[in-house]
């Protein structure tokens, strides 16, 4: 009886709570979007399309995603928000029907040394309390195999304040994992002194050769100039064994530098602090290149390169350590735990083993967890960051993807595609930002963003389903069935670049000859070795110019035109037709407007409430002093020109009273790469991860080298703008350029010289060179994945 009840209930007029099945956006404003209206189907999987600039990150991203952060934190108490970033309320007049955002972006994971892939999913803590429990000879808590944690020892007196006060002798310890000889790093450095300073000056004659250490005003040379450990007007060959000692390894100590308190130190402890603390990847050009040639990094020789210590390696379960257990590929190590049968620990096993199948799940099987977190490439940062939301049991939740297809090989996608559709048919609602067909095929609703980029695009060209996306007329409807053809003719090689025995990471003693004088594309499953062969074979000479995915610095100040070195022949062009000086023309510099700094707007800190930026009154946001805008140069100010786009101001800096050869140049290159839509003043923090691609591509193209080596140039570009990448890619080889491209989009394959295809699998399956030759040879023998994909898009 009760049942019937229920069942008539459930078919009585539909429950006010079921209505909400929309998410609606109406009024978005967010940097380029003209007030975008749109309704989102909840529980649906909805990608997001339009070329490269178009809005797509403002509207889901900047809108939709930072709106439910920002409704969440303010759940939380004003206590607990003082500690969390604060977020601004987006450009928007309604956003409704939001549910909790999860994002998982294209952010490279932290180059922290210590940051690995094992620390950054907690797979390395699980494993800890396994080996904790179960590990023989028994060494200590889970902090004892950590190598991030020293082993600390202390004893002494402490006062017990309780009833007699006295004095009680007690002793601290303890365990860490951490190897004493790298402090948990892995490799040890040495540095190589000449590169640091020229011993036959002294420090007042401009001894160091660091770069920013000047000797003039630079404070950290001025501790040791006026430190009275060193004569300052002695060359440094000629210091006493005490002057020597003092100056390299000198202990810190408080000195007085004019007037001020510093703290003196020796000049290896200081470099290993400022520099070696950091990782390689995330330095600036000029540090990391003085990095390579001032130190040399070895595997440590103490624990060879496990970071950990010798008790933390000899505690073992069966005949595995904790470090074997970290150096074994993933999938070897599920396998490994599989075999492992201990009903004390099941819960944390059955644990472990989930998240060790889920990396497996999703392609990543081919890591180790003791893979430094700094040298997963895009693609594969976000999906490790997908591994913590596989198994979750959260529904009803908004899961945001900027191009999970990142780095992935047309074999892997599908794969993609699978996990995607779990996460939506959980009952969850999933966003896509996406460029490639076989991701858009899978949508429910697709959202097509335009017509163009920048100013041109922020509106909403098009929703609805694929099908309809075809015949819909815009552009990336037009270009949706776009297949690139096989060359007929291909250019013959000049040369060959030689590699024998590479063996870096999984390579198994590759030899292959790359061709010179061609495009030579390199490709093979995510996984299988291309970025080892290419980065870590070819030598990065004075005739190499590898452009990669690490992402370019810059803070708001930042835009294209400081970026690229396009501001230095502006502000001379300026100061020469005005007679005065070329830093007037800086926002950085003396020509800032003094009231924001040359920031263009007040930032007001509101503490644990978002702060807020509001146009600055005395410049109007145009970031200079009134006298500075006086001056001008072709009829135009500088806050004029840098509100220009980069087409117009090709054609304004291209004729008339106002050209400028060497900027013009670097405009054609801007243009070239296809950002003639972005403002040369536009801050960096703005642009879109293939925006910012391009713009690094843009800037090496003026530096002189023989051999481009490309990673993935087609990341964060529209399906029309492939098109484009593959003329400036031509362009480059007829000028005589050798162009190398690790690669997996098929359009790019096809329109090669020459394929170097690795596999056959990845990780200890991959390493191997199983296709040399050219795109039709590939197709014809369809012996390899990427053949038979090929294959598929050209239509053989």
């Amino acid at each position: 009886m009760s049942s019937a009840k229920r069942t008539d209930r459930r078919t009585a007029a539909a429950h006010p709570a079921d209505g909400h099945d929309m998410i609606r956006v109406h009024g978005a404003r967010e940097n380029n979007l003209k007030d975008v209206s749109i309704e989102i189907p909840k529980r649906r999987l909805t990608v997001f399309t339009g070329v490269s600039g178009s809005g797509k990150s403002s509207l889901v991203f900047n809108t939709i995603a930072a709106e439910s952060q920002r409704l969440i934190n303010e759940t939380y108490s004003a206590f607990v928000q003082g500690f969390m970033p604060t977020l601004a309320r987006p450009e928007v007049d309604v956003l409704d029907g939001l549910t909790t955002a999860i994002i998982v972006d294209q952010q490279r994971m932290g180059a922290d040394p210590r940051s690995t892939v094992g620390t950054a999913t907690d797979a390395n803590a699980m494993l800890r309390i396994l080996f904790s429990r179960l590990g023989d000879p028994h060494i200590g808590p889970p902090s004892a195999y950590s190598f991030n944690t020293a082993s600390v020892r202390a004893s002494g007196a402490i006062t017990v304040e309780r009833g007699d006060k006295k004095a009680v002798k007690a002793t601290y310890e303890r365990t860490g994992g951490m190897c004493t000889n790298c402090e948990g790093r892995g490799k040890v450095s040495d540095i190589d002194l000449t590169q640091l300073y020229d011993d036959s000056k002294s420090l007042a004659e401009g001894a160091f050769t660091i770069p920013g250490w000047k000797s003039d005003s630079q404070w950290t040379v001025q501790v040791y100039a006026q430190s009275g450990f060193v004569d300052p007007d002695k060359p440094i060959r000629e210091y006493t064994e005490k002057e020597l000692r003092d100056f390299l390894y000198g202990e810190p100590v408080k000195v007085k530098v004019n007037g001020v308190n510093l703290t003196y130190e020796g000049l290896i402890p200081k470099i290993q602090k400022s520099f070696l603390s950091k990782d390689k990847e995330a330095m600036q050009p000029h540090i990391r290149a003085f990095v390579e040639r001032a130190v040399t990094f070895t595997t440590c020789p103490e624990c060879d390169g496990t970071r950990l210590s010798e008790g933390a390696r000899s505690s073992r379960i069966g005949k595995i350590s904790i470090a074997d257990a970290c150096a074994m590929e993933i999938r070897d190590l599920a396998e490994w735990v599989r075999t492992l049968d201990e009903p004390s620990v099941a819960p944390l096993l059955t644990a472990l083993r989930d998240t060790l199948d889920s990396f497996v799940e999703i392609g990543l099987g081919y890591l180790s967890l003791d893979r430094p977190a700094g040298t997963l490439s895009g693609g594969e940062a976000q999906r490790v960051k997908m591994i913590r939301h596989l198994g979750s049991s959260l529904t009803d939740t908004t899961y945001v993807f900027d191009e999970p297809t990142i780095g992935l090989h047309p074999h892997d996608i599908q794969r993609m595609n699978d996990l995607l559709l779990r996460l939506r048919d959980k009952g969850n609602t999933v966003l896509v930002v996406e460029h490639k067909p076989e991701a858009i095929a899978i949508a429910d609703h697709v959202v097509d963003l335009g017509p163009g980029a920048g100013t041109a695009g922020g509106t909403v060209c098009f929703e609805g389903t694929v099908e309809d996306l075809r015949s819909a007329g815009t552009v990336t409807g037009r270009h949706l069935d776009d297949r690139a053809a096989l060359k007929e003719t291909v250019r013959e090689p000049t040369g060959a670049l030689e590699i024998r025995g590479a063996n870096t990471h999984n390579l198994q003693d590759v030899d292959v000859d790359i061709p010179l004088g061609v495009l030579c594309v390199v490709t093979g499953v995510a996984g299988s070795g291309k970025s080892s062969l290419i980065h870590g074979s070819v030598p990065a000479g004075a005739d190499v110019i590898a452009v990669d995915q690490s992402p370019i610095k810059g803070s708001r100040r930042s835009n294209p035109a400081t970026y690229t070195g396009l501001l230095d022949p502006i502000r001379k062009a300026f100061a020469k037709a005005n007679g005065v000086k070329p830093a007037l023309f800086s926002a950085n510099s003396e020509g800032a407007c003094p009231t924001c700094n040359g920031a263009g707007v007040i930032y007001t800190d509101l503490a644990m409430m978002a702060g807020v930026a509001t146009p600055c009154e005395d410049c109007e946001g145009k970031r200079f002093q009134p006298s500075v805008l006086e001056y001008r140069f072709g009829g135009r100010d500088i806050s004029e020109v840098l509100a220009m786009s980069v087409a117009q101001a090709e054609d304004f800096f291209g004729t008339g009273e106002a050209r400028t050869p060497a900027a013009h140049k670097i405009l054609q290159r801007l243009a070239d790469v296809g950002l003639g839509y972005l403002t040369l003043g536009q801050p960096l923090t703005t642009l879109s991860g293939g925006e910012r691609q391009r713009l690094k591509l843009a800037t090496h193209m003026g530096e002189k080298g023989g051999v481009y080596v490309l990673d993935e140039p087609t990341t964060g570009l529209h399906l029309a703008d492939v098109e484009q990448l593959l003329g400036l890619l031509d362009r480059l080889v007829d000028a005589g350029k050798s162009v190398i491209v690790i690669e997996h989009h098929q359009a790019v394959m096809a329109h090669a010289d020459w394929i170097i295809d690795l596999g056959p699998g990845a990780g200890h399956d991959g390493g191997r060179i199983v296709f040399e030759g050219t795109p039709a040879d590939l197709v014809a023998d369809r012996s390899t994945l990427t053949g038979e994909h090929l294959a598929a898009y050209v239509g053989a």
